[in-house]
């Protein structure tokens, strides 16, 4: 349990420091966290059993949002992808759908209906915020390109006005600067 507390707390450190701890997570840390994050859920859900009737579901629900959140926290550490940051958030909103959703099942009539009606609001509102968050990100990053290209173009200017060996070292201290993508 206490490998597991620490491996939670190294995937919280990880997510706060995104892409760029990415590249040090190894694989076998990673294959480790995922074995760890399943024997939890499965520790998690066998408390369940103890449990009766909704009771029972809320407990079971609980545990499946937070090892679904859990793999995919792991997986956004492993990678520092956007696409993987995108599939945590949806894993984060997706679990907290399901939670209240039975939740909602101790209530009965209207109250029921209308606790259904909260929680598909609030999923929803979640998932216009992660589609946003998306469009965000692609932007940002045909933002940074576009930047990137132009100074580029510029430095290769200024070099193309140097001449013999200084031009030479330019060029390619440029080329290996912005790594020959233009």
């Amino acid at each position: 349990m206490n490998r597991l507390l620490t491996l939670s707390c190294l995937a919280a450190l990880f997510g706060l420091a995104g892409a760029a701890q990415a590249a040090n997570f190894t694989r076998g840390a990673y294959d480790g966290a995922k074995t760890d994050i399943k024997a939890t859920y499965k520790a998690e859900r066998d408390k369940c059993g103890a449990l009766t009737g909704n009771a029972r579901e809320i407990c079971v629900e609980q545990a499946k949002g937070r090892e679904a959140v859990a793999l995919a926290q792991l997986e956004y550490n492993y990678t520092g992808s956007a696409r993987d940051e995108t599939r945590l958030l949806e894993a984060q909103y997706k679990a907290r759908y399901e939670l209240a959703k039975e939740r909602c099942d101790d209530l009965a009539g209207d109250a029921k209906a209308l606790c259904v009606r909260e929680a598909k609001t609030a999923r929803d509102k979640e998932q216009a915020d992660v589609k946003l968050a998306k469009r965000v990100t692609v932007a940002v990053e045909d933002a940074e390109s576009a930047r990137a290209k132009a100074e580029y173009k510029l430095a290769m200017e200024k070099c193309s006005q140097m001449t013999g060996d200084t031009k030479d070292t330019c060029i390619v201290a440029t080329k290996a600067r912005y790594g020959e993508r233009w």
